[in-house]
């Protein structure tokens, strides 16, 4: 698990290097002492984690979180000596939330839930038969069995594998290998039956990836 550590304050940033050494399953790939560094260092690194102080000098953490797009956010647990962000912080999906002086058991139960969020997703894939968008959220559905994470379908169109995977709309990607029928419908839109027996219509606009799978589905 890769995890980047963002406050203004030295010593604050050392505790959670020391606390962050102390398992061997996570890499530091970075420290920033403001939000702007942390705008940068959060798209050009894509850490999986982010202990980010709320209150900095020029940009607090929640002005980083708006400033980010949302495909490229990662998990972040808030770190910050006032009580009152709380809810602010839960508001935009924060994993956790750590009062200073940081407590080593909820820094350690923090982490974890960091870990299992990484855990679970990287897992997911195995497991997918098909995406659909939900607002803010995807659902990913397999194995008889649904999950909601925070995700668009573009972060995660570009993060399957594409001989996997395809978009058929805006709304929808399906695994190649569940499609069981395709019965066209009207200008090269189809009705796509899977293997679980859901149906999804596709659009125009993706037609081509259709055209693709059928080309090769000949062979």
């Amino acid at each position: 698990m890769r995890a980047l550590i963002v406050d203004d304050e030295p010593l604050a940033r050392r505790g959670v290097v020391l606390r962050l050494k102390k398992f061997k399953d996570v890499e530091i790939v970075g420290e920033c002492e403001d939000g702007p560094s942390a705008v940068e260092k959060i798209l050009t690194l894509a850490p999986d984690v982010v202990f980010l102080d709320v209150q900095m000098p020029g940009m607090d953490g929640f002005e980083v979180l708006r400033t980010i797009p949302r495909e490229n956010l990662p998990s972040v647990i808030f770190l910050t000596a006032y009580e009152q962000h709380a809810l602010r912080a839960f508001e935009v999906h924060a994993l956790d939330y750590l009062l200073k002086p940081v407590d080593d058991d909820r820094f350690r139960v923090a982490l974890q839930r960091a870990r299992m969020v990484g855990d679970h997703q990287s897992k997911l894939p195995e497991e997918i038969e098909w995406i659909a968008a939900a607002g803010d959220y995807a659902e990913l559905h397999g194995s008889g069995r649904s999950h909601l994470i925070r995700e668009t379908m573009n972060a995660l169109e570009g993060k399957l594998d594409p001989a996997q995977f395809f978009r058929i709309h805006r709304s929808r990607i399906v695994r190649a290998k569940c499609i069981r029928e395709l019965c066209p419908i009207d200008n090269r839109e189809y009705l796509v039956k899977l293997s679980d027996g859901s149906e999804h219509r596709s659009s125009r606009s993706y037609a081509d990836h259709l055209d693709s799978w059928l080309s090769s589905a000949k062979r």
